[in-house]
């Protein structure tokens, strides 16, 4: 982490996969739910099973994940256009009852709600993404979501500008000063970067071992780690670099997960005990 120059951010927005919970987690239901679609059609539904784990594993935004799936297992090329619809169908409308965030996630969330403006933007369809999010939990925790496929299919994901400046819109921010936490250098960075903003990256999900291109102006390994770097910059009203905490933005512990007192004056609801996630 470099030294912080210039105002603070006046907005912090997360990213939703790999950041706040992990995403294996909602693929592993979703594939299931293909595996057990692909039997109703009369394939070998554990095969399609095995074979799309696999193609997920490999790399879960690349698109024709099912296709690939499906020719792996011997299926003719020429009966995709009949089979897919239905697995895809099976995909999209996984709904899960309950999905497992990462340690310290919402303690972490509730901290930046009252130190900042806080939105979420994602990437994926949008009837997956909402399912995530009510899986989750979170949807509760977060007061704006911009979900990038609404914007323009696509082609207004990340990198794209479109999801912040639309976040620095709704919010009366200007986008530069807008503070991005994810898991993605390549997106979550990027986009930061597109806009003139800066972002921390949480080494975590299926991109942990990615390489830090573009660089991020801080790098951690949880997201109560990354929420401890936000916070430590938005308390200081100057933004010169001194980590000094504004006394009315709550305290983070990333390595008891638990937030603290805000002011440390008897009374205050964060100053007894610190307060678990869970």
């Amino acid at each position: 982490m470099t030294g912080w120059s210039g105002p603070p951010p006046l907005a912090v927005v997360v990213d939703l996969d790999d950041t706040l919970y992990p995403q294996a987690s909602y693929l592993a239901g979703a594939a299931a739910a293909v595996g057990a679609a692909a039997a109703d059609a009369g394939l070998d539904g554990a095969a399609v099973h095995a074979a799309l784990v696999a193609e997920l594993a490999a790399g879960s935004d690349t698109g024709g994940t099912i296709d690939r799936a499906l020719l792996a297992t011997g299926v003719d090329p020429a009966a995709l256009p009949a089979l897919l619809p239905p697995l895809v169908a099976a995909f999209t409308g996984h709904v899960p009852d309950r999905l497992p965030t990462y340690p310290g996630v919402e303690a972490a969330l509730t901290a930046l709600a009252a130190a900042v403006p806080l939105a979420c933007l994602t990437d994926g369809a949008p009837v997956i993404q909402r399912a995530k999010l009510a899986g989750t939990g979170l949807d509760r925790l977060l007061p704006l979501v911009v979900l990038s496929d609404e914007l323009g299919g696509r082609a207004t994901r990340k990198p794209s500008p479109a999801g912040l400046l639309a976040i620095a819109a709704q919010l009366g921010v200007p986008a530069d000063r807008l503070l991005m936490i994810g898991d993605r250098p390549g997106k979550d960075v990027a986009v930061a970067a597109a806009v003139g903003a800066r972002a921390i990256r949480v080494r975590q999900g299926e991109y942990a071992d990615a390489p830090d291109v573009p660089a991020a102006w801080a790098v951690t390994d949880t997201f109560p780690g990354a929420v401890a770097c936000a916070l430590s910059v938005i308390g200081h009203p100057t933004g010169d670099g001194d980590l000094t905490r504004r006394q009315d933005v709550p305290a983070w512990d990333s390595r008891t997960g638990a937030l603290l007192s805000m002011t440390g004056a008897p009374g205050d609801p964060f100053a007894t005990e610190p307060r678990a996630d869970r």
